[in-house]
């Protein structure tokens, strides 16, 4: 790469460093393998960086290599996850801090129950705003694939929670 690629990559990677480390952890529940995912999203990403014609569809790109990243990361019998009783977390913005603390980690142990595609699916459409068309593009898979992991995601969801799951979109 020449140094004018160099510097848009370095200006893309310090904008997007920090939402794609957190729906790293979405995805996987864990800060560590998280910063791994994300590191495996921007090499691949930086490798292929001169050849993207269309900068729009970066952020896709890094997407799809950090679900796929996460996914096969699951699927390794010795990066097998393991329960921990405290989650290291960032303090909370706002709003009442005990309240959002159990809801957080309610949340992100019921994401941990989910199986890896159901989560990414999930994590997708709820935390990364994306539509069905976007998750099914992200995942290269059809829309009513992704219709039928997100109701199962949100059932397995629901049954882990214990309580009703409000999607809101």
């Amino acid at each position: 790469m020449d140094e004018g690629d160099e510097q848009d990559f370095a200006e893309y990677f310090a904008a997007k460093r920090d939402s794609v480390r957190r729906t790293a952890y979405l995805l996987c529940g864990d800060w560590h393998r998280a910063d791994d995912l994300a590191q495996t999203a921007f090499v691949a990403l930086h490798r292929k960086w001169n050849r993207i014609r269309d900068r729009a569809a970066t952020d896709a790109y890094v997407r799809r290599t950090l679900v796929r990243a996460s996914i096969d990361e699951s699927r390794r019998p010795w990066r097998r996850e393991q329960q921990v009783e405290r989650l290291p977390e960032p303090e909370p913005a706002s709003g009442r801090l005990d309240e959002q603390v159990a809801t957080r980690a309610d949340l992100l142990a019921g994401l941990r129950t989910v199986p890896p595609k159901q989560r990414a699916v999930l994590v997708l459409r709820y935390f990364e705003g994306l539509d069905v068309a976007g998750v099914a593009k992200a995942l290269g898979c059809s829309e009513g694939n992704v219709k039928s992991q997100t109701a199962r995601g949100l059932a397995n969801l629901r049954e882990a929670l214990g309580e009703e799951v409000e999607a809101g979109g």
